[in-house]
Formats: C-alpha cells, sequence, structure tokens
C-alpha cells in the first residue's frame, strides 16, 4: 500500500505552496478582511495558472486532473492564509453540477468562464427555515410556455454579487415529497433577481454571502439542469465531492494555525526557556500535529476513492466531520499558544481561528454527518 503522492501532484503541491507563498500579502490580506472584500486579483492570478477548475476537463477550461489535485492546491492555499484560501476554493461553488449534470451546451457556456478568471459561480440551495429543518426547499418552479417561472428566497448564497453562473435547486410546483427537487443553471445577468447582503460573518469575511429573492424570475427551459426531479440525487453526488474540498480547506486552516504556533514556541521565552521546552506545550503541539495527520489520510482516501472509482461508502461524510472539527481544535490550541497576543487581529491566528469555524457549516452541518455517518455503519434501528 503506497501512501505517497507521485511526481505530479507533488509539483502541483509545491506550486500551490509557492503561489500562496508570494501572492498572499498578509497586509493586502487584513484589509480584505476588514471590509469583506473578495480577493480578485490574487483570484485572477491563480486562474492563470491553472489552479482555479483544476479538474475540470481541458475542453472546458480546467487542466483534466483529479479531485486529489484539487485537494492539494486548496490545502496550501488555507495553510497560507485561510480567508484567502476558501474565497479562492469557492470560487467555483455550484459549478460542480454542471459539470455532472450539465448539457455540452451548458458546459460550454459555463465553466471555462469560472476557470479563466472571467466570474464567480453562486449555488442557490439553502433557504431561512424557522423549524431548523435543514435542507428543506419551499423554492417553487412553474412549467409555462416559455420555460419556467421560479419564486422563493435563499440564503448563504455564495458570491451572490458577481457575474457568472448561478445554480438554483427548486421544487416543481404540485411536488408534495421533499425529495422531489429540480436544479436550474443561469446566468446571475438576469433580471428579477433581488440581492441583499447578509450581516458580516464570523469568519470566512472574503467570501460574499447574500440573499437572493426569486420574484417570478422567468428561465428559459434550456436552464433545467437535468432531469425535473432528480435534484436531490444530483446534491447527493455533489456533496460528496464538495465535503471532500471543504476538507482539504480544515486540513490547510489546521496545518497553517499549527505553523504560526509551533514557530512561536521556538522563538518565545518565559522564565529564561523557550515556551516550546514546556511539557504542556510540547502535549499540546503533539496532540495537534496527530489531528492533522489524520485528518489529511482521511481526506486523501476519500479524493483517491472517487478518482479511481473506488468510494469508500461514508467516508467523504467522516472526512468532512473530523477535518471541520481538527481546524477548530487546532486553531484554538495555536492561539492559546499565543496567549493574550493570539486575540490582536493583526495577529494572523485569529483570522485562522475565525475561519476554522465556518468549514463546518460548507455542505451540511457537522451533527447531520454524524447521522448520516450512523446510517452507514449501523444502517437504520
Amino acid at each position: 500500500m503506497d501512501f505517497s503522492l507521485n511526481k505530479e501532484q507533488k509539483d502541483i503541491k509545491e506550486a500551490a505552496k509557492e503561489f500562496a507563498r508570494s501572492e498572499f500579502d498578509l497586509e493586502i490580506a487584513l484589509e480584505l478582511d476588514k471590509e469583506g472584500r473578495f480577493p480578485a486579483e490574487i483570484w485572477k492570478k491563480a486562474c492563470d495558472l491553472g489552479f482555479i477548475g483544476l479538474h475540470f476537463p481541458e475542453e472546458y477550461g480546467g487542466q483534466g486532473l483529479g479531485l486529489l489535485e484539487d485537494v492539494l492546491v486548496i490545502e496550501e492555499f488555507c495553510r497560507q492564509h485561510s480567508g484567502i484560501g476558501m474565497a479562492l476554493a469557492l470560487s467555483c461553488f455550484g459549478a460542480e453540477m454542471v459539470l455532472q449534470f450539465g448539457t455540452q451546451g451548458q458546459k460550454r457556456e459555463y465553466l471555462p468562464p469560472l476557470a479563466t478568471g472571467k466570474c464567480r459561480s453562486s449555488f442557490a440551495y439553502l433557504e431561512w427555515n424557522p423549524k431548523g429543518n435543514f435542507g428543506a426547499v419551499d423554492t417553487i418552479a412553474e412549467k409555462n410556455a416559455r420555460g419556467y417561472r421560479i419564486r422563493g428566497n435563499k440564503s448563504f448564497v455564495v458570491n451572490g454579487t458577481s457575474p457568472g453562473l448561478l445554480v438554483i435547486i427548486s421544487r416543481m410546483k404540485g411536488d408534495e415529497s421533499p425529495d422531489d427537487l429540480t436544479a436550474f443553471a443561469l446566468s446571475k445577468e438576469m433580471g428579477q433577481l433581488q440581492l441583499t447582503g447578509m450581516s458580516k460573518s464570523t469568519g470566512m469575511r472574503m467570501v460574499p454571502l447574500m440573499n437572493v429573492e426569486f420574484n417570478n424570475l422567468e428561465v428559459p427551459s434550456e436552464s433545467l439542469l437535468g432531469q425535473i426531479g432528480q435534484g436531490r440525487r444530483q446534491l447527493t453526488k455533489i456533496s460528496e465531492i464538495m465535503r471532500i474540498q471543504a476538507s482539504a480547506m480544515g486540513i490547510g486552516t489546521a496545518q497553517g494555525a499549527f505553523d504560526l504556533a509551533l514557530g512561536y514556541c521556538k522563538q518565545r521565552e518565559q522564565f529564561g526557556r523557550k515556551i516550546g521546552s514546556f511539557e504542556a506545550i510540547r502535549d499540546r503541539l503533539a496532540e495537534m500535529a496527530t489531528r492533522i495527520e489524520m485528518s489529511r489520510l482521511l481526506t486523501y482516501k476519500a479524493a483517491w476513492g472517487l478518482d479511481n472509482d473506488q468510494p469508500v461508502q461514508g467516508l467523504n461524510y467522516m472526512a468532512k466531520m473530523i477535518t471541520s472539527e481538527t481546524a477548530v481544535e487546532v486553531a484554538k490550541s495555536a492561539l492559546h499558544c499565543f496567549g493574550g497576543y493570539g486575540y490582536v487581529i493583526e495577529n494572523q491566528i485569529e483570522h485562522f481561528y475565525r475561519d476554522s469555524s465556518m468549514i463546518e457549516f460548507i455542505g451540511m452541518p457537522g451533527d447531520h454527518e454524524k447521522g448520516l455517518i450512523a446510517d452507514v455503519v449501523a444502517g437504520k434501528i
């Protein structure tokens, strides 16, 4: 059993690391975080070098590589700066629906502009639900002579203000089952889209989050993504990929926080000794390193399985759950290594700490994933 990366994968990982080191300026990152702005210039450079849409086929602007290669890039980006890394990783959020289920025409229209830095994509799935019913969809699509009319509201829409692809998940009028969902792919330049900004989030502030209202939005028939009523199956498929990409964000965020803490512990002195020599600190570092390596191995295995048509049932749930928890725990431990200085906004560890809390909610909250893991290992009891 060989766990090593091949030469191409090592080269990709190293190239991503060098790009992040040279382009992720910390002073600029601080301003972007404070102002809640997307790192547009860095993103365009990343697109020019082929880091965005890495696993898209070459005919659609990508590199034709696998999900594992995508994971390696996301990990290194988030390791250098969690906020910038997450923003770049989510610039194609929702595009997987088109890649997996779109027609040739939809793929040609929407995917190349995403990979080449002309626009970003959005995924309109989640809705504000006062009953806490995660994943419930009340947005309605109705068939008419011109195509479809969509009405409803979506929350937490990533990149909502950017031109480009918008994937909408809705129910068809008359469908009563919560599983009868239908997906649409359209351009955000269409009218009848009402966007309102959401309040500043705890972390991931460089990723614009919007509320979107569809006020009888008219879309043509060719906007249908896949088949009517197949949306839940489509979501299940792409969620495997989204969870693994989110896991890569978790690994990178945890590793970046650990790197900062380790460097600080080797330099900071108290009572005439480097604090890294104290047993309590060394125990903390050991636990952090172990969690990170465990998360990395699980994520790489999940990505490799999908790339090689050997998926292990439930492994993407496990990877997402453990890496999101690891990111939070490691960032918290790393911050404690800095003491009070760790809470200063100008200290990068504070960014890792805030951003780590957002990873759990990419795809679905961890409590839901634990239930899905239990379904796999124990079945319905």
